[in-house]
């Protein structure tokens, strides 16, 4: 056996029950071997593909399973427990889009939410959106990040078990995103992230200045901070996981051992390794093999 195809719910909605494993083993004509991660939420089969690739059977097991609201990653056994986490943080690893809720403040939420759903979609450049999202915020005082930190932001759920378990197995973690340093900080720090990059907003006399620091943390730059980090510690590609959202986070996602388009846009799904459309964060969990059982809370 050299492949794993895990099968994964959301925990609040478990949906893994024996008929679901019994019809995934079905599609999987050379499943050998059933190991269950999490009653009624996740579970490993393994077993040797016949010829087609990764992403073709894992799209094979979500049309027979079609009809209930389970995951499907299916990789390589071999190092798929990862060394090194790479995240995106708006609609990732947290529930909202830092910018859109800024622009909230000057009443610009509508207007700077539809050209943030344009770029992640791809529909338009990342760089240049942002400038000019960032541009609709100037004179907006910087103290409001604080108040938008404290009263909007919501942590994805299994976010902080995600990166508390990974960093006890040994894992370094980082917290990349288009977004701001003065929301990446924090957020990193509530989550347990090892470290975090992001783009800096110019600040004049308490106010922002309407424009940041260049050059922009974009998608070249999210893929070049795994590539970095990677060849600093050592550690392969293949021990490398990523997960993001928007199309900003295509490169990154296409450079990691594993590349996961969690909740994502539609050209994201299509672009990366395996796609999470109903679990939560704990998912990236299950895929590299962990139970239930070995999960750290923070």
């Amino acid at each position: 056996m050299t492949h794993v195809a895990t099968l994964i719910c959301n925990p609040p909605q478990p949906a893994l029950d024996d008929a679901a494993i019994a019809l995934a083993v079905g599609v999987l004509a050379t499943a050998q071997d059933v190991r269950v991660l999490d009653p009624g939420v996740a579970a490993d089969l393994l077993f040797t593909p016949g010829g087609a690739d990764d992403k073709a059977v894992a799209e094979r097991l979500r049309t027979a399973l079609k009809d209930r609201q389970i995951d499907v990653v299916v990789q390589p056994l071999a190092a798929r427990r990862k060394k090194l986490f790479v995240a995106d943080m708006d609609s990732t690893m947290i529930g909202q889009e830092c910018i859109d809720e800024l622009a909230d403040y000057v009443g610009l939420k509508t207007h700077v939410a539809a050209i943030t759903e344009r770029a992640m979609r791809g529909e338009i450049a990342f760089e240049p959106a942002l400038r000019e999202r960032v541009a609709l915020l100037k004179g907006l005082p910087v103290a409001v990040v604080e108040e938008v930190i404290e009263k909007r932001i919501t942590l994805t759920p299994g976010a902080r078990t995600l990166i508390a378990t990974m960093r006890t197995s040994g894992a370094r973690t980082c917290l990349v995103s288009g977004g701001f340093t003065v929301f990446t900080a924090r957020i990193a720090a509530m989550i347990g992230f090892d470290e975090q990059r992001g783009n800096t907003l110019v600040v004049e006399d308490g106010k922002l200045a309407g424009h940041v620091e260049e050059p922009i943390l974009g998608r070249d730059a999210k893929r070049a901070t795994l590539i970095e980090l990677r060849d600093r510690l050592g550690v392969s590609p293949q021990e490398t996981l990523a997960a993001g959202d928007g199309a900003n986070d295509i490169p990154l996602l296409q450079a990691a051992g594993l590349g996961v388009a969690y909740h994502a846009k539609p050209v994201v799904a299509a672009a990366a390794h395996a796609r999470v459309d109903h679990a939560d964060l704990t998912a990236l969990l299950y895929c590299q093999g962990y139970a239930r059982e070995q999960f750290v809370e923070r």
